[in-house]
């Protein structure tokens, strides 16, 4: 499971990973990253946390790899990308994220997850107001696919496309899952969304959660809830992914 940090205040956002006992991985999106810069990242690593760094690079190939070398200089573990920059984009990305680790001495370089359709986008709207004749889910399917075939190790999809998506790309393909709300919660700006139990299930490989917990009364309390939930629906054998 990753926290999403996704509040511009950097001090709210430390506090609250300070209030978590257990907490490991978190996101760092748009809002934060700008409102607190690269300094985030080395904050929270210093933490002893992991960061997927979610700012979702879209541009030309020479634009996305230069952002991506110097997302990997952070340490990042994932970055994400916009599978819809297209094949030669994200080959430049993987590669310059390769390089960039290196230059700075990590062991490891980043997981560059492709982001394909967001989770704030429903079927019909898609269709109408992108004028996209494909539909939805094939689309989804389309931009995992380039996304393995230019070397990324995953993508980025709503929990609904997980099982497909995992039929076609089985592990190590890292399949994350933002739009994840427990049951009866607020969907907020959210469309396509599921439990935590049943994107486990559908083949998830990691889960973001940011406002149930963020926004709880107990932040604490609601991470538990979700690790518990996750858990059981294991049958006690969840465990993290590399």
């Amino acid at each position: 499971m990753i926290l999403a940090l996704d509040r511009g205040d950097p001090a709210e956002a430390l506090a609250l990973v300070a209030a978590i006992p257990g907490l490991r991985r978190v996101k760092v999106g748009l809002e934060l990253f700008t409102a607190a810069g690269p300094e985030m990242v080395t904050r929270l690593r210093n933490r002893g946390l992991r960061v997927f760094l979610d700012l979702k690079f879209h541009d030309i190939p020479a634009t996305m790899a230069g952002a991506c070398r110097s997302a990997a200089r952070s340490g990042a573990e994932l970055i994400t990308v916009h599978a819809s920059a297209g094949s030669e984009a994200l080959q430049a990305a993987q590669l310059a994220a390769v390089q960039g680790a290196a230059e700075v001495g990590l062991a490891d370089a980043p997981t560059l997850l492709a982001v394909t359709v967001l989770t704030s986008w429903d079927p019909s709207r898609f269709e109408t107001e992108l004028g996209n004749s494909e539909s939805l889910g094939d689309h989804a399917r389309r931009l995992a696919d380039l996304a393995a075939s230019a070397g990324l190790g995953g993508a980025v999809c709503s929990p609904l496309e997980v099982a497909a998506l995992r039929a076609i790309h089985p592990q190590p393909f890292v399949l994350v899952t933002p739009g994840i709300r427990p049951g009866g919660g607020d969907l907020g700006d959210q469309r396509r969304v599921m439990t935590p139990a049943a994107a486990l299930a559908a083949g998830a490989s990691a889960l973001v959660i940011g406002r149930p917990i963020r926004e709880a009364k107990d932040p604490a309390a609601a991470f538990e809830a979700c690790c518990s939930e996750l858990f059981l629906a294991s049958g006690g054998a969840a465990q993290a992914f590399v």
